[in-house]
């Protein structure tokens, strides 16, 4: 019994890690959860397997609930934000991108230092001077020379030399990305871009990490980790957008009797995966109007039934690729001795047949569902008359016009008027009336609207309901009131009628007082202004025949809005 402890003893400490032993990138990357998705997933061009070690000494690992976070960046945390292209199709590529925030009044400047916002205060107040972190200044010193220093601090976690591309001094972050059991480094400003291939990689929902270190002076300190889901897909990603004309609220999936829908399809393929491809989109509307096949991303459908239908697309591209390898020829019988076989017919042909075709595709499909609703609306509005409005003067200057306006489809139940510019694009003025519903009925309605000015003017005409917009426009001229119009030769009439009358009454008291001086007193008796009189009656009945004022904007006109 006592040899069997101490055997299960040796087999705890044989399993135990040696201490002091290296961190590993899974260790380091994972935050604790177990690895071993590498065996699952095959080779990512270009990447690492977690086992590796990590240099702790270079680059200090700290846990999650470490104070030493507090510290790491002067005057706050820097927050990693990581965000894919995802979804992307087993084949092509997805792209990671790694945005670094800084912050508040930090910036980094074009030699990649890190430096204050000019005018700009935080809650530590003024900056002691313009940099955060000046590392121009640093790399210019004896530890970041070229010189047997350099090996030592310009490597990655793994002890791999920096690429000394062009500008790499610039780059004082250090990236390392973690996937599938598998790492990336990298070096980057405050923001850096990866992508990858999914060829090897299972279709379905992935975690991608990535942890985010800045140069010091001697070593690297840990600033920030992100990580994001992203998702590899065999079926194509499809989005449907659907739009129509006249229709109100086209976004709940409800539209319009008898017009034209537009359906574009939009694929996702940000990689570009699909370029080379031939894609087919098959149709079915679910109005027994059958199956629509067309080579064109957008495509029209006009429902002649009120109701609800199913929509159905499938998206299929053929893809160029490499062609699977043949299957195995089974061996040729061993013929025994004494004995001939023929050869098998066809033997040549099977060969040239089981030779690979250098022109191989691969079809990927995607597939969208939607369920619609139609109903009837307005269908379209036209101005079929315009008229000006004569009015009685005096009146103000603005000028009236009616427009009859007639519809096809449901009744509307507002009508809406916008007057603007020629063009079309400057709104003037815009009114609003409900219709009645004996005019709606018919839809033939009158609307008048007034024109301040002359001019051209571009009137929109918009009939409308709970579930349809129908709108029309025509250009108005407007003509001014000018000394030949109506309106001014109306008022001149008036001015003159009016000088006249002075006129006259001057020279009827000049000729009543003449009058007056030669006539005895009692002739006069009983007459007395009669002379006046009569000679104004006269001017009334010669300059003013009758009053024959009508203004039809008093009247109750039923049918004009």
């Amino acid at each position: 019994m006592e040899c069997l402890f101490c055997f299960l003893g040796f087999l705890l400490l044989a399993a135990r890690p040696p201490l002091g032993a290296a961190e590993r990138f899974h260790d380091v990357l994972s935050n604790g959860r177990a690895s071993g998705r590498m065996r699952e997933h095959n080779q990512l061009s270009g990447w690492s397997s977690d086992e590796n070690e990590w240099n702790e000494k270079l680059y200090p690992v700290w846990k999650r609930g470490d104070p030493r976070w507090k510290s790491s960046w002067k005057g706050g945390r820097v927050q990693a934000v990581l965000t894919s292209d995802s979804p992307a199709l087993v084949g092509s590529n997805i792209t990671f991108v790694v945005s670094l925030a800084l912050p508040r009044c930090q910036k980094e400047d074009d030699d990649g230092n890190i430096v204050y916002e000019k005018n700009c205060r935080n809650d530590t107040g003024p900056s002691a001077g313009p940099y955060v972190y000046n590392w121009t200044a640093w790399t210019e010193d004896g530890d970041w020379e070229d010189g047997a220093s350099q090996g030592h601090h310009n490597v990655f976690p793994d002890g791999r030399p920096f690429p000394h591309h062009h500008g790499w001094r610039k780059w004082n972050f250090v990236y390392v990305f973690h996937t599938l059991g598998q790492y990336f480094q990298k070096l980057g400003r405050c923001s850096a871009s990866l992508s990858i291939n999914t060829s090897n990689v299972t279709a379905g929902p992935q975690l991608m990490e990535v942890t985010v270190y800045r140069r010091d002076r001697r070593t690297y300190v840990p600033i920030s980790k992100a990580n994001a889901v992203y998702v590899v897909t065999d079926q194509i990603p499809v989005f449907v957008t659907m739009s129509q004309k006249n229709n109100r609220y086209s976004s709940r999936e409800t539209f319009l009797r008898d017009i034209p829908i537009t359906f574009n399809v939009f694929v996702h393929d940000p990689s570009h995966f699909l370029n080379e491809a031939t894609i087919n989109y098959k149709w079915n509307f679910g109005d027994n109007t059958g199956l629509f096949v067309s080579n064109n991303h957008t495509l029209n459908h006009t429902y002649v039934l009120n109701g609800t239908f199913s929509l159905n697309l499938t998206v299929q591209a053929a893809v160029p690729g490499p062609c699977p390898s043949p299957p195995p020829r089974p061996p040729q019988p061993t013929p025994s001795f004494g004995k001939c076989f023929p050869a098998p017919a066809g033997d040549s042909a099977l060969e040239l047949r089981d030779m690979p075709d250098e022109d191989c595709q691969i079809n990927r499909y995607g597939y969208f569902e939607a369920t619609i609703g139609i109903v009837e609306g307005i269908l379209d509005v036209n101005i079929i008359q315009m008229t000006d409005v004569q009015r009685p003067m005096p009146q103000p200057d603005d000028s009236l016009v009616d427009f009859v306006v007639t519809c096809r489809g449901t009744a509307p139940t507002e009508v809406c008027t916008v007057i603007s510019d020629p063009t079309c694009q400057l709104a003037q003025d815009t009114v609003c009336n409900p219709v009645g519903v004996d005019a709606g009925a018919a839809c033939l309605l009158t609307v008048r609207r007034a024109f301040s000015g002359s001019g051209t003017y571009c009137v929109n005409v918009t009939l409308g309901d709970n579930v349809s917009l129908a709108l029309t426009s025509t250009l108005v001229s407007v003509p001014g009131r000018g000394a030949g119009s109506p309106s001014r030769m109306a008022k001149g009439a008036l001015v003159s009628v009016g000088c006249l009358a002075v006129f006259v009454t001057v020279i009827a008291l000049l000729v009543y007082k003449k009058h007056k001086e030669y006539k005895s007193i009692e002739g006069s008796t009983g007459i007395k202004g009669k002379g006046l009189s009569v000679f104004l009656n006269h001017a009334k009945v010669k300059f003013f025949p009758g009053s024959q004022e009508k203004d039809p904007l008093l009247k109750n006109q039923p049918g004009i809005l």
